[in-house]
């Protein structure tokens, strides 16, 4: 099984099969307009300036899971994306990337690239978890907003960057990938 078995909605709600994207590499990204991490799409947006060209693809799913930081509508979103940070990259509609209620996409990913916990720099985010969400430590579902799978050129799950991790950090997987 590979990512390309999923079909989602893009942030218009039709249907896109993720075959789509065979060939490519893909990151895969729960997102979030009012999150502390919202500027990593400045990063993400800087990613897939530097390589689309080169066969990346940057998808974004908009989540309001965690503290109902993505509040708005999948049109409120897109509109936030594009004005505040020039996203150009495939949005798609607001899922739920975690427990019963999470899209079979993100089953797929968490089990795939299960967590190993957080990088150097993540410590923040671990203890305000710890603090106020311990129950969300206690899997491999996405711990937070922007968290990030890469996906290798033959839709299997190659690498999962934490929340805490800047896009710019991925950028030598990605290269790699490339290839």
């Amino acid at each position: 099984m590979s990512v390309y078995a999923f079909t989602v909605n893009n942030v218009k709600g039709e249907p896109v099969s993720l075959s789509d994207y065979k060939g490519k590499v893909l990151v895969i990204v729960n997102t979030a307009s009012k999150c502390g991490l919202t500027p990593q799409y400045e990063g993400l947006q800087a990613l897939y300036d530097q390589y689309q060209s080169q066969g990346l693809e940057i998808l974004g799913f908009p989540c309001n899971q965690f503290a109902g930081q993505e509040p708005g509508t999948n049109d409120e979103v897109e509109a936030f994306c594009k004005l505040n940070y020039g996203v150009s990259f495939p949005l798609f509609a607001k899922v739920d990337v975690r427990g019963e209620t999470a899209i079979p996409l993100f089953r797929y990913l968490s089990d795939a690239a299960p967590f190993e916990g957080f990088p150097e720099g993540g410590e923040r985010l671990k203890a305000n978890l710890e603090k106020h969400n311990p129950q969300l430590l206690e899997d491999n579902d996405p711990k937070w907003n922007f968290t990030k799978f890469v996906v290798d050129r033959e839709g299997n799950v190659a690498a999962r960057f934490e929340p805490s991790v800047a896009p710019a950090e991925l950028e030598a997987t990605i290269k790699q990938l490339l290839k």
